[in-house]
């Protein structure tokens, strides 16, 4: 019986086994392509305010390390669970090798609700976990990074904590830390700005003109907020927005920008002035531009057969099941879609622009860091065009089929050891 269960971790495999077959990968091969190299199981005990003491459960998987250390975001959330962290790493295995970086994919988390700790304990918990991970994370080894529930400031205790302990400061340990302690211009807004990059790629494809053009943005988060921004900012109409706690739709356009300050001041859309909207409906209100910015599975076989969007710009992790997949893939060209494995990738981008500099101690300014996102993320995205028109598959067997085969062809080179 494996450790690695649940319908993510299924969706991993399920999404592998399509590749392998498409490629040709031999049975034998097959297991040590998919299954995490180390899986690390926690216990976080630390003091509440009240004077008890609690105890979280934490992980962290990491895939491979064929191509260099292990990369990977930090995710405290009450859904994490061993499956679902090892599924995510997985995705990242695909994602650094697609864009071309030296890295293997890892993932973590605690099963917590952030929201229900206070600064204090967010504290302790944050470097506790990083306390019992040091044996096994370093800046060559595994490199962490923010995620769902984590945020800069969780990265700088992180990098504190593990520098604590080797006696001098070690920032290339994380990513997506502040400016102000070795973090890099640019690394909050990458994955937003790589899904608004590569929205604006997939409407020149299709010959839609952007001013002309409309978006819905479900999951308002860090990545949603800033592509509906940058997207607003060049003259797209964002008509619908979501996050956990309320939906909006108008077909004349919403504040995007007035949204973002509502959210920092209140914490999330919640009284936001104006009219509410079932958030059961919004994926499937017609749009040019739809990107799935929340949680894993959102778009089932139900809501697939009634998208009806022109660009699927897919900035979260796993938004669309394998059963949904097979009904977009029905609908032809119908729907362009932009898989998560290159949208959502412009994170990690910046990350390991971060890394660099941390480990050269030589830093860029935001300008050459955007550019130089941009001039990956246009090599991946032509990368995929181009497979999947010359073997008449979709962009994501065709996006994942260039990671797996990266990642399979340097095992294969490196040999097994011993």
């Amino acid at each position: 019986m494996s450790i690695f269960q649940g319908p993510v971790f299924e969706m991993a495999r399920t999404q592998f086994t399509t590749i392998a077959d498409y490629l040709g990968i031999e049975e034998s091969e097959r297991d040590r392509l998919l299954l995490p190299k180390r899986a690390i199981a926690i216990s976080c005990p630390i003091h509440l305010d009240d004077g008890r003491t609690a105890v979280f459960q934490g992980y962290r998987v990491q895939h491979h390390l064929t191509l260099g250390p292990t990369k990977g975001g930090t995710r405290f959330a009450a859904s994490v669970d061993m499956g679902e962290v090892a599924a995510l790493a997985i995705w990242m295995s695909w994602k650094c090798a697609l864009a071309g970086l030296p890295y293997g994919g890892a993932k973590g988390g605690i099963s917590v609700d952030p929201v229900s700790l206070s600064p204090r304990e967010l504290e302790a918990l944050s470097r506790r976990y990083m306390q019992e991970l040091i044996p096994f994370v370093g800046p060559h080894v595994d490199v962490m990074a923010p995620d769902m529930g984590t945020n800069e400031q969780v990265m700088a205790w992180f990098m504190d904590t593990y520098s604590m302990y080797q006696g001098r400061t070690v920032n290339e340990i994380v990513t997506g830390k502040p400016v102000q302690s070795g973090g890099t211009e640019g690394r909050r807004e990458a994955t937003g700005l790589g899904v608004m990059h590569l929205a604006f790629s997939a409407m020149q494809e299709l010959s839609i003109e952007p001013t002309k053009a409309t978006a819905i943005i479900q999951g308002f988060g860090n990545v949603g907020s800033i592509a509906g921004i940058e997207l607003a900012r060049r003259g797209v109409r964002v008509i619908g927005v979501s996050d956990h706690s309320a939906c909006f739709f108008d077909v004349k356009g919403l504040d995007v920008e007035a949204m973002t300050r509502h959210v920092e001041a209140r914490g999330s859309l919640r009284g936001f002035p104006a009219e509410e909207f079932e958030p059961g409906d919004l994926l499937t209100q017609p749009c040019d531009i739809l990107v799935p910015a929340a949680m894993e599975r959102v778009i089932d076989a139900a809501k697939a057969t009634k998208l009806r969007c022109r660009i699927l710009a897919e900035g979260a992790n796993g938004p669309t099941t394998p059963e949904a997949d097979k009904l977009l893939e029905e609908r032809g060209s119908d729907i362009f879609v932009i898989p998560d494995i290159l949208c959502n990738s412009g994170g990690v981008i910046v990350s390991y622009f971060e890394w660099v500099q941390d480990l050269q101690q030589f830093f860029w300014g935001y300008n050459e860091v955007v550019s130089r996102l941009n001039q990956i993320l246009d090599r991946s995205f032509q990368a995929m065009v181009e497979r999947s028109r010359r073997d008449r598959i979709s962009h994501r067997t065709s996006a994942m089929s260039i990671g797996v085969d990266r990642v399979r062809l340097a095992k294969q080179k490196r040999g097994l050891f011993p």
